[in-house]
């Protein structure tokens, strides 16, 4: 659903998926580009009408928080990363990613070897 959003929605919903929750302000406050705390109610009353954020009254205003799981968001911003800049390689990207020089973790290593592991079994498979 967010992929047909336009930019500036999807991005003020991304922002607030990383934030998890918050206000307009704190939303503003957090995108890259900032909007004015109008323009950024506004798309959070948009994102409401599509069912896509969750509005509650907290203590200093409404709080916003994004309806569909952050996991669901997070796997199709990556996937639109993968199409737009490696052709849809997500070996690709991967590789990319392990390139940035940011050590992994035992526990990260470990994961990232599973990983390998099932979608080589797949392969084998033809799946």
């Amino acid at each position: 659903m967010i992929e047909i959003l336009p930019r500036r929605e999807r991005e003020v919903f991304e922002t607030l998926c990383r934030l998890e929750a918050g206000g307009s302000a704190q939303v503003r406050e957090a995108l890259s580009d900032p909007l004015s705390d109008s323009a950024v109610r506004t798309m959070l009353r948009r994102l409401e009408t599509k069912g896509l954020v969750r509005r509650t009254s907290g203590p200093d205003g409404y709080v916003y928080s994004p309806v569909p799981q952050t996991q669901t968001v997070a796997a199709g911003a990556l996937q639109r990363m993968i199409d737009t800049f490696f052709a849809g390689s997500a070996a690709s990207a991967a590789t990319a990613l392990l390139g940035m020089g940011q050590r992994l973790t035992a526990e990260e290593a470990s994961a990232l070897e599973q990983a390998i592991d099932k979608a080589r079994e797949d392969a084998e498979d033809g799946r």
